[in-house]
């Protein structure tokens, strides 16, 4: 049995935090020379959408957005990669819900290691509701990297 990961999936919502799990996630593809996988999951939206969510969300609205602010977190994630040490890197835009989209990705590219930040974990309402990281932790089949991106 291979200890080397040979495939990563890393989460990215294009928070500062999440771009440190992508730069950890990254470290280590480029040492076990694994292929990585930056994904970033997105609800199709129109403008309108976007402008309302915005006013309502404030500071979160980074989290609701179409696929053109996508291709951008993606951009940003796959340079950060490089710059981390990763050799190969595959941008995945995914329709979706996160957690739901991160789990299918894993299983498409038969990921050993999936890499998230903890924002949210230590919340309120990521206590009540779950998060990102609890509950991919709690449902993937592959290895789960929970990177302190928030202390």
């Amino acid at each position: 049995m291979t200890t080397a990961y040979r495939s990563i999936v890393v989460g990215t919502d294009g928070s500062d935090s999440s771009y440190v799990a992508v730069e950890k996630a990254a470290a280590l593809a480029g040492a076990s020379g694994a292929t990585l996988y930056v994904a970033c999951a997105y609800y199709p939206t129109d403008d309108r959408d976007v402008a309302a969510a915005t006013d309502v969300l404030k500071d979160e609205a980074y989290q609701v957005r179409g696929s053109a602010p996508t291709n951008e977190i993606l951009r940003v994630a796959r340079d950060k990669a490089h710059a981390a040490g990763a050799t190969e890197v595959e941008e995945k835009a995914i329709v979706g819900e996160p957690v739901e989209s991160l789990l299918s990705l894993v299983k498409e590219v038969q990921a050993d290691l999936l890499v998230v930040g903890n924002r949210g974990l230590n919340t309120l309402a990521g206590r009540l509701l779950g998060s990102v990281p609890s509950d991919v932790a709690r449902k993937s089949r592959s290895d789960v990297l929970i990177v302190h991106t928030v202390r």
